[in-house]
């Protein structure tokens, strides 16, 4: 059964995408998200300084995670690891 994403799930999902760097594009297609989504998502993710801008030509944009946003995906993948080992013992 196909369930929605957390907000939390979809963050991770965007980290992961800029991890390398990656333009609005790329993070859209790759974390399976809606225009109206990654234009609320990137706004959030760049006010809180988990990804920067960067201007590498005329007008490519790309997104890379900061150490920030790094530190944020780490915790996030421990958090998910912890519950599905949890989940998985019937706890």
């Amino acid at each position: 059964m196909n369930r929605r994403r957390s907000n939390i799930e979809i963050i991770a999902d965007m980290l992961r995408v800029g991890e390398n760097g990656a333009g609005k594009t790329k993070i859209m297609y790759s974390a399976n998200m809606s225009y109206t989504q990654i234009e609320k998502y990137l706004a959030f993710l760049l006010s809180h300084e988990l990804v920067n801008k960067v201007e590498v030509g005329n007008p490519v944009v790309t997104y890379h995670v900061t150490d920030k946003g790094r530190s944020l995906l780490n915790n996030i993948d421990n958090i998910i690891e912890v519950l599905e080992f949890w989940n998985g013992n019937g706890a």
